[in-house]
């Protein structure tokens, strides 16, 4: 069943209010931020509404199972759990990059020596549990995939919006690009 935009934006404005796992962040504070990245570096309507709902996955899973906060000690396979919920009301353009963050980590990892100790002790944690280093073969097959280059740049965003406090527009301001994002 797809969700409908106002039902998107509910389930961030109350879910979103949960402490975004081990970081010193909520899933909204989280996800504006992300969003906030994209937008600064000119990403289009598709890119930043992926960087705002790339977690969304983490929420619904937390509804699911009745959890305040994000098991940490398993991967719930968030980037995969939004997408039902999501299609029909996006395209592949913002749905890709979302079910491709995770890999993505993956991927930044092999080719860049030192993204590893960039990373937060959580997304290090959730590295391990989400399959670890990518390969040098699973590299190149994630890179073959339309909107790789997507994913990595919000995975990028992702890594950088967990500050606590950081001023950023509300959720309010980026309705524009979740109603220009729409099919």
């Amino acid at each position: 069943m797809s969700l409908t935009l106002s039902q998107v934006t509910d389930l961030l404005q109350t879910r979103g209010q949960n402490q975004y796992g081990m970081e010193a962040v909520s899933q909204l504070e989280h996800a504006l931020q992300c969003a906030d990245l994209a937008e600064k570096a000119g990403e289009t309507a598709e890119t930043i509404t992926a960087a705002l709902l790339h977690d969304l996955g983490h929420m619904l899973a937390a509804e699911r199972e009745g959890l305040a906060d994000i098991d940490t000690r398993k991967d719930d396979l968030h980037q995969f759990i939004a997408l039902p919920f999501l299609r029909g009301l996006f395209n592949e353009a913002v749905l890709e990059p979302i079910r491709m963050h995770v890999d993505a980590k993956r991927y930044l990892c092999l080719i860049e020596p030192s993204y590893w100790g960039e990373l937060s002790p959580a997304s290090k944690h959730s590295l391990e549990q989400q399959g670890g280093i990518f390969t040098e073969p699973e590299a190149q097959a994630f890179m073959q995939q339309p909107f790789a280059g997507e994913a990595v740049r919000l995975r990028r965003y992702d890594d950088l919006a967990k500050t606590p406090l950081k001023i950023v527009p509300s959720l309010a301001h980026f309705g524009y690009y979740l109603k220009q994002a729409c099919v």
